[in-house]
Order: structure tokens, then C-alpha cells, then sequence
């Protein structure tokens, strides 16, 4: 299996990695009454609602 002759710089490196990034995820606010003041864009409240629509099959 073919190796490398020698080591690749460290500017070579550096400049793969730049674009490697941390995305903080979205919050918003909770339109819902009684509920959490916000919530994860893409997930479900704790009170078992989604895009302001009760989710099917969600218990009390």
C-alpha cells in the first residue's frame, strides 16, 4: 500500500480544516399557552405540539 514520502505542511492542514464549523441549532419561540417560552425549530414542544397542531397519538 502506497505511504506518503514525507508529512504535509501544517498550512496545508490548517487550510482542510477551515471549513469545518459548529451550527448551533435554531430556536424560536413557542407560540403555544403554558408551555416552554422556546423550543428547537425542528422538534416537537413537550406538550405534544408541532407547527401549531396537536400531534396524533399524544397522551395528556
Amino acid at each position: 500500500m502506497p505511504n506518503p514520502k514525507r508529512r504535509f505542511s501544517h498550512q496545508r492542514t490548517a487550510l482542510r480544516r477551515t471549513n469545518y464549523n459548529a451550527i448551533l441549532p435554531e430556536i424560536e419561540l413557542n407560540k403555544q399557552v403554558g408551555g416552554e417560552q422556546y423550543k428547537i425549530r425542528s422538534m416537537a414542544t413537550p406538550d405534544g405540539y408541532y407547527k401549531g397542531r396537536r400531534l396524533p397519538g399524544f397522551k395528556d
